[in-house]
């Protein structure tokens, strides 16, 4: 209601109680009140008015966390079904810890994975900010054990190494068709500048794309990527299969 009413949390800091009050019965008096049948409309109305923005945010920063989690899962069953352990980084203690028989539910706090092809160690680590980047990256597969990345310094190392660099990826986790554009621009942008940045390192590791909203033309245009190489992968997170088959080729390189 105080927010319906205009008020911002700073300004709710310094108003005393019956200033809350008055601007409660001002906000009845001018809107809901005239409303009639329509009340809780325009109560909904004006409190979205006001913090529109706020909860922009805040679905969009669930919407990256469910992505994250159903491309965990689906990582974590590629390589159980495959018979490969693997170890987890804990998002809460920054600890990484072995396979368990009881893994329900540690897609909520994984921050990364790590496990072996063919004997050589792999780690995917979520969100990490390259020097060669400058900035946050959705998602980096390095050929790197855990015990590199245990402490600042070890991670410091291996995010400056170009060559431990297999993949980078974007993911976008929004389902609505209407910012599908949006994200995907944001996301190009983005993996351009990924091989932009290793290509002055004469480096090429690959690149690719996981979103939840995948209009027409969209689709075309990450296909035609695919088909030129300038993309390695791409799926859509609403269809299984997809998530199966990308998180099977990330477990494989």
């Amino acid at each position: 209601m105080l927010v319906a009413a205009g008020l911002s949390d700073k300004a709710l800091v310094y108003l005393q109680e019956e200033d809350k009050t008055k601007a409660i019965r001002e906000l009845i008096r001018n809107f809901i009140l005239l409303a009639g049948a329509d009340w809780i409309e325009e109560l909904v109305y004006r409190f979205l008015l006001m913090r529109g923005d706020t909860l922009g945010v805040s679905m969009q920063s669930a919407d990256e966390a469910l992505a994250q989690r159903k491309l965990s899962r689906a990582l974590i069953s590629s390589l159980t079904i495959t018979g490969r352990d693997y170890q987890w980084l804990s998002s809460k203690t920054n600890l990484w810890f072995p396979m368990s028989d009881d893994d329900v539910d540690i897609e909520l706090h994984l921050r990364g994975l790590s496990w072996r092809r063919d004997k050589q160690p792999r780690t995917l680590i979520y969100n990490p900010a390259p020097p060669p980047l400058e900035s946050n990256v959705d998602l980096c597969l390095f050929s790197c054990s855990p015990k590199n990345l245990a402490n600042e310094e070890g991670a410091k190392v291996v995010y400056s190494s170009p060559e431990l660099y297999l993949a980078l990826g974007e993911l976008k986790g929004g389902i609505d068709p209407a910012g599908a554009d949006e994200h995907w621009k944001t996301a190009r942008t983005a993996l351009h500048r990924i091989q932009q940045a290793f290509s002055n390192r004469e480096r090429a590791p690959f690149t690719f794309f996981i979103g939840a909203a995948i209009e027409k033309r969209m689709a075309e245009e990450i296909w035609q990527m695919l088909q030129d190489g300038a993309l390695g992968n791409a799926a859509n997170l609403t269809n299984d299969d997809q998530v199966a088959s990308i998180s099977r080729w990330l477990c494989g390189l």
